[in-house]
């Protein structure tokens, strides 16, 4: 994730030192004290919890049992690991809905916070995710089109939207929403507001007006990562005028430096519920502090990697390529859908960010180009049926009409199909083909069989 990249990489380099150390020292632990909060201040970090956060894992780090422990080394990361926890908010981050199955969750933000677009990712991300059947509702009577917005996305998304443009009053659309989204039997309704460019006290006194109307059961504050500190001022405004239950960060893939992510829960004792990681409507993923702390650390995260998958992953339609591979039918036409299923699950870069062990510096000198994939898929596009049944069919002229047909080189197609048939090789080699195992049973295997990246 691009916003903790700088701070990972130095917090990883920190780490790195005191892992395989056998005896650390009360200046070894001095030492990683200072480089820690060096980061964190460099990171935008507010000076407060960077000064808490370093004081407790000082302190930790120089408990007796950590000292004379076999692996002292790790133990040290261990509390890092664990305080980084914390400070993200190591709590209950979940959303809370109504046992009497209608609940009212309003999304609160300044202007430019990405929140009309947010409450789109939200909708969605609960109907696919959580089984919900969200509403959308625009009360945003002062940004031009802001409705109009919202309803264009609602539709993207297949969600039932309720906007009224010729009403200027929002607490009216607040109820009326309110009447529609009963009417038509929704579980959550996602009220979307207005914002401005400053907090005044016109704004608080028509999000109070429209809390009365709605009675919001979650009050999520959208907060942009790339103000830095400032966000943590908003959220504490916005706290102290109307009480809120969490926030949901936005723009984390740009190039914030982090701080008010790794500052607003301890500032405000709020957790951060959600955030977004990209543009389109369907990047947005829960937050879970213990998974992001393990990613600053370059621990991976396995976990949110098994959810992707199972998520975006088609199982019948893996299985179904497992099969072929056994029976030695493995095609480009196979190899095209892993390439699609695979890219459903993010970045190359994101995805890869999750196994363990592969730290900032290692993706570093990895080239990671998404578009690569995209050029791989317009070349097996550009072949024939037959072509893509059987390689051996690829000779000098069709090689050339298949690269001018995607745009790409011959020596591109050529590359694509070495890697088609290394990829063959590698599953015979392992044993992953061939219609039975070693006892005459069918060998059943996970995964993506013979997917490897575009290079």
């Amino acid at each position: 994730m691009a916003l903790f990249e700088s701070l990972s990489t130095k917090l990883q380099d920190i780490t790195a030192k005191m892992r395989g150390k056998s005896r650390v020292t009360e200046q070894d632990i001095k030492d990683m004290m200072k480089e820690i909060r060096i980061a964190l201040l460099e990171a935008d970090v507010n000076y407060q919890v960077v000064k808490e956060l370093t004081q407790e894992i000082g302190e930790k780090c120089k408990n007796q049992e950590v000292m004379e422990s076999l692996t002292p080394g790790q133990q040290v990361v261990k509390i890092v690991h664990d305080s980084l926890v914390d400070i993200l908010g190591g709590g209950d981050n979940s959303l809370h809905f109504q046992s009497s199955g209608f609940t009212v969750i309003m999304l609160y933000g300044l202007q430019g916070s990405g929140k009309t677009t947010t409450a789109a990712k939200l909708a969605l991300h609960l109907r696919k995710q959580a089984g919900k059947k969200p509403f959308l509702v625009s009360v945003d009577t002062h940004r031009p089109a802001a409705q109009e917005q919202l309803a264009i996305l609602a539709k993207s998304i297949d969600v039932p939207c309720y906007i009224n443009p010729q009403e200027k009053d929002a607490v009216v659309i607040a109820r009326e929403g309110l009447v529609k989204a009963r009417y038509l039997m929704r579980d959550v309704m996602i009220v979307d507001t207005a914002g401005r460019m400053t907090v005044d006290d016109t704004l608080m006194r028509e999000l109070k007006e429209i809390a009365e109307v709605v009675r919001p059961n979650e009050k999520l504050l959208i907060v942009d990562a790339m103000i830095g500190q400032e966000a943590v001022n908003v959220a504490r405004t916005f706290d102290e005028e109307i009480g809120l239950d969490g926030f949901i960060m936005t723009k984390l893939d740009g190039d914030a430096r982090g701080g008010a992510a790794l500052s607003i829960y301890r500032m405000t004792q709020k957790p951060i519920k959600f955030a977004a990681t990209g543009e389109k409507v369907d990047a947005l993923e829960a937050f879970h502090p213990d998974r992001m702390a393990s990613r600053i650390l370059g621990m991976g995260d396995v976990l949110s990697l098994i959810e992707k998958a199972g998520r975006e992953i088609d199982e019948k339609k893996a299985m179904q390529s497992i099969n072929r591979l056994q029976n030695n039918q493995f095609t480009l036409d196979d190899m095209l859908e892993q390439f699609e299923q695979v890219q459903k699950m993010g970045s190359l870069k994101d995805i890869l960010g999750m196994i363990p062990g592969m730290n900032n510096k290692q993706l570093a000198n990895v080239n990671l180009d998404d578009r690569k994939l995209d050029y791989t898929k317009a070349i097996i596009r550009s072949m024939t049926a037959a072509e893509r049944s059987n390689v051996k069919l690829l000779n000098a002229s069709r090689r050339q009409r298949i690269a001018k047909g995607s745009g790409r080189t011959v020596q591109e197609v050529n590359q694509l199909v070495k890697q088609y048939e290394e990829s063959l090789k590698m599953m015979k080699s392992m044993g992953l083909t061939g219609k039975k195992g070693a006892k005459g049973k069918k060998r059943r295997t996970g995964g993506f069989p013979g997917f490897n990246f575009p290079s």
